[in-house]
């Protein structure tokens, strides 16, 4: 069975600056992925690059058995579901939450027409899954952050995609929202034929048990990638963020701090 993705020697190289360094990775069907790193370790740049929106200067990747280059990105978007916060600036404060769920099925922001009544069916199924049926009809502009990023999963999951890549969903979430959205997230990816899952963060605190694998970067060179009990350690780390760290956990949860303290 072919891979999601699949990743081989990628370099993105932008005037003198190289931005990621070889970067080799694979996710398998029925693996989720943690990606961890320090700001400018170039999470953000592999993102563009999975998604279109940045071409490699060197290398080669596949999503879902198609290859870049070789395929058009164009549609292949339709099967992709991506979280995050970059889509906020484009969702017009006064669209209801069916409409931005609906926007999903046809990679579009600001969609211009409300869709079929198929699609404002499937719509209120997933606003339901996320715990937000009752939200149908609210404007984007008064959805609180949590709400709003469980809107843009459902938005995400419309398309039916097989990878659902979630760039940095936690940001300016309160702990008890953060909370709420994590045990969110531990359910669906425990859920049958859902989508391999590839989450990017900050922090080891958001890394739930149901995330099989991690891939460490830093400077734009991977420093680990694989099952997450062998790469997430306290030495891994520690070369990820350049500093003297130390890993724990407790009840399944992981922490992070200085080494010594």
């Amino acid at each position: 069975m072919k891979p999601v993705l699949e990743v081989t020697g990628l370099r993105i190289v932008r005037g003198p600056t190289p931005i990621l360094r070889r970067v080799d990775w694979r996710v398998a069907r029925g693996e989720h992925w943690v990606i961890l790193g320090a700001n400018g370790s170039g999470k953000t740049s592999l993102l563009k690059a999975l998604t279109g929106f940045l071409s490699p200067t060197a290398g080669e990747f596949s999503v879902l058995g198609r290859r870049y280059g070789a395929a058009d990105w164009r549609e292949l978007r339709l099967h992709l579901g991506v979280v995050t916060s970059a889509f906020t600036a484009s969702i017009p404060p006064s669209e209801v939450t069916r409409d931005t769920v609906i926007s999903g099925k046809y990679a579009q922001l600001d969609l211009w027409h409300a869709g079929t009544r198929a699609d404002r069916g499937a719509a209120l199924r997933l606003l339901r899954s996320v715990g937000l049926a009752h939200l149908a009809d609210r404007e984007w502009a008064y959805l609180s952050q949590g709400e709003r990023q469980r809107v843009l999963i459902a938005r995400a999951l419309m398309a039916r995609p097989q990878l659902l890549i979630l760039d940095e969903p936690c940001a300016g979430l309160d702990p008890v929202a953060r909370e709420k959205f994590l045990r969110f997230l531990e359910k669906l990816a425990r859920r049958r034929r859902g989508p391999a899952l590839v989450l990017v963060t900050h922090h080891v605190e958001e890394i739930t048990p149901a995330f099989t694998h991690t891939l460490l970067l830093r400077a734009g060179r991977v420093v680990a990638a694989g099952p997450r009990a062998e790469v997430l350690t306290s030495a891994n780390l520690s070369t990820t963020f350049n500093a003297r760290l130390r890993l724990g956990r407790t009840a399944g949860r992981y922490r992070l701090g200085f080494a010594g303290n």
